[in-house]
């Protein structure tokens, strides 16, 4: 059983922070309504009389809040205006606080991160109740009932039609968290794709084995029949098994090698002595002005190392084509597509809250709670730097040395 020792001073401040939290809710749910009122002030009856008005109170209603259990009176609205074409009568509806709810988003985004810490359903209730001073709505049954609207959650979204979007770029990465996956050498492969728009997506979500080329062959082939057009660049490390895919299923589709992965490659072949000067002769490679500096840097890199070093040297130089081809991209894009850093920096939090859970566990559920996760965190990812550009790469449109180039004239005509 899990429990969380309080003393009597932080009981207080806890007291404290929920009265805090409690007033600001109450406040901003005042200013909602008061809003929306006079926004219809003028909407009058044959008798001139107001159509929205106030009408008291709701019942109290307990909401669970990351500031823990407060009690709110929701303020009623009378709106006695029809809709035309339904005929019914309009309502007013919180979009602070709709009627269905009783927790806060942030106690969803929690839930999931502590199944995939490997605590149980029937620790749930004990472990939220110290932090929240109340077990409402936080029942074993109620955990278990999120679980699975979790599961169809993601299954919905790993079956929905791909032919309305359009994904220019795209990253690919199998990350490995071992949590609850059914084979010891599973992981979860990951496409994260950026819109014509600049906007970053989760693409597709899947648990692998070893970043086999059946598994990557099997989630494109998926994403290809539900619609999905062949994005313009991939950006991924050196598994060979998405890049056989990517080939098969996209073969129109560039490569571009993540030179985070491809650095770790090259000086994990290299004495430990030799590692700090090796690391910033690769940086000069991809922090080029240019592809013909990078190709300069390249040939650098080699002289220096190649006499002593020639395995590690030989993972750049065999790769050059694939490391360099964001350089025919915006400049705007490089920072984006040198790495796979959207799909790193998206999974770090996840792995530091996740250790191995011992017995097979359920690869569904797991599955479930890592999408819960990443569509949370979904709503916080950045577009891409300058955005517009996005749309000219699917268009076909040239840049060098970064710069989008002008047809000449006759091309033009």
């Amino acid at each position: 059983m899990l429990s969380v020792v309080n003393d009597d001073s932080s009981s207080l401040i806890d007291e404290i922070v929920r009265e805090g939290a409690r007033r600001m809710l109450a406040a901003a749910l005042e200013a909602e309504v008061n809003a929306y009122i006079a926004e219809l002030a003028d909407q009058r009856d044959e008798s001139g009389h107001r159509l929205v008005v106030r009408n008291g109170h709701h019942q109290p209603r307990k909401v669970t809040t990351a500031a823990g259990e407060v009690e709110v009176k929701a303020p009623r609205v009378n709106d006695k205006r029809v809709d035309d074409t339904t005929g019914e009568r309009k309502r007013f509806s919180s979009a602070i606080l709709p009627p269905w709810c009783r927790k806060s988003p942030k106690i969803s985004e929690v839930l999931p991160l502590l199944y995939l810490h490997g605590l149980s359903s029937g620790d749930f209730v004990p472990a939220l109740e110290q932090f929240l001073g109340s077990s409402a709505g936080l029942s074993p049954a109620t955990i278990t009932r999120l679980t699975t609207q979790w599961q169809a959650d993601h299954a919905a979204f790993m079956d929905r039609d791909l032919a309305q979007v359009d994904y220019v770029y795209v990253w690919a990465d199998g990350i490995h968290l071992n949590v609850r996956l059914e084979e010891a050498k599973a992981c979860v492969l990951v496409l994260i794709g950026v819109r014509a728009d600049g906007s970053k997506e989760l693409i597709a979500l899947k648990d692998g084995y070893r970043e086999s080329y059946e598994s990557w062959a099997d989630l494109m082939r998926d994403c290809a029949r539900r619609g999905m057009r062949a994005p313009v660049l991939a950006v991924g490390d050196g598994a060979l098994g998405f890049w056989k895919a990517l080939a098969e299923v996209f073969p129109a589709t560039r490569e571009q090698r993540c030179w985070v992965h491809k650095t770790a490659n090259v000086l994990d072949a290299m004495p430990k002595s030799a590692q700090p000067g090796a690391k910033k002769a690769i940086q000069d490679i991809y922090n080029a002005e240019d592809r013909d500096h990078a190709v300069q840097a390249i040939k650098t890199f080699a002289q220096l190392y190649a006499a002593k070093f020639p395995k590690a040297v030989k993972k750049i130089t065999e790769d050059e084509a694939e490391l360099l081809a964001f350089f025919d991209f915006p400049a705007e894009h490089w920072i984006h597509l040198r790495t796979t850093n959207p799909i790193e920096s998206t999974f770090a939090t996840v792995r530091l809250r996740t250790k191995v859970t011992r017995g097979a566990g359920s690869r569904t559920a797991a599955l479930a709670m890592v999408f819960k996760l990443i569509e949370s965190a979904q709503a916080r990812w950045r577009a891409v730097n300058a955005p517009h550009l996005v749309a000219l790469v699917r268009a076909g449109a040239r840049f060098e040395r970064g710069v989008l180039v002008e047809r000449s004239d006759e091309h033009a005509a």
